[in-house]
């Protein structure tokens, strides 16, 4: 008994601080530059309007109050993405197209499992959260969150802000945003994304001692580069006091980002 509890917290710790490498699913890298359709987030834009609750330092999901037609419509908007091929549509398009279905996605995780305290409850015994589970299928490939995140967003945009950009259902995540992300409009979101996290304690915070970055910043180190990077980095979203690299901590919330 003793040997397998040992092994389910060496398996729990590895789960927890290896963040997955961004590791490129080729199938995904096409693209039709020329090609100016858009796609319609309308009814994700309407479920945010109607339970994201915009706090001075973070965003809260009001879960429990999720009615049978909004999950429905929730469903709906999932479906109708899931039946597109994105690989036909321009990388702007793109990329507000995997980013907004990462995030509903995710909700519909919490909806559909809700009442929990953390999206780490989900996944099974031996998983830390649910991010390895195939949860969509788009043109008969079956994804997870984290083909999509790792294996589609970061390889193929290599921008750091992306990690700004989907929610992972936490307190301590950058927040899930009150406007669905719009492929007019990527690079104004993607840095006022970055700024309301860099500029919330979550993000960063500093006392006379020490100064506390989120995890995002230690496990993602390959996306934002070496410290003297990753500082120039957040204080280029910082509107007061700049950042130093003495006595820096890590810290991450996985508290679900709930309002009841």
């Amino acid at each position: 008994m003793r040997i397998v509890l040992s092994l389910f917290f060496i398996l729990w710790s590895l789960n927890v601080f290896a963040a997955p490498k961004a590791d490129l699913l080729p199938y995904w890298q096409d693209h039709v530059a020329a090609n100016q359709r858009q796609i319609d987030h309308h009814q994700w834009q309407q479920l945010l309007d109607k339970y994201l609750v915009v706090e001075p330092q973070q965003t809260l999901f009001r879960y429990s109050a999720v009615t049978a037609a909004d999950k429905q419509q929730l469903s709906g908007y999932i479906n109708q993405l899931s039946q597109l091929d994105p690989r036909q549509y321009n990388r702007n398009v793109q990329f507000a197209y995997w980013v907004n279905l990462y995030n509903a996605l995710t909700v519909q995780l919490i909806i559909d499992n809700y009442p929990i305290t953390s999206i780490t409850k989900l996944g099974g015994f031996f998983s830390f959260g649910p991010w390895d589970q195939p949860i969509v299928t788009i043109n008969n490939k079956t994804l997870s969150l984290n083909d999509i995140e790792h294996r589609i967003l970061r390889p193929i945009w290599r921008d750091p802000r992306i990690h700004y950009a989907v929610n992972c259902a936490s307190l301590g995540c950058p927040d899930l945003l009150p406007q669905v992300f719009d492929s007019q409009q990527l690079n104004r979101q993607l840095d006022a994304a970055a700024s309301r996290f860099i500029n919330s304690p979550k993000g960063v915070r500093s006392n006379s001692t020490h100064t506390t970055l989120s995890s995002i910043y230690d496990w993602y180190s390959v996306d934002f580069g070496n410290q003297q990077a990753l500082l120039q980095h957040i204080n280029h979203y910082q509107l007061h006091k700049k950042t130093n690299g003495d006595n820096l901590k890590f810290d991450y919330n996985w508290l679900l980002n709930q309002k009841l």
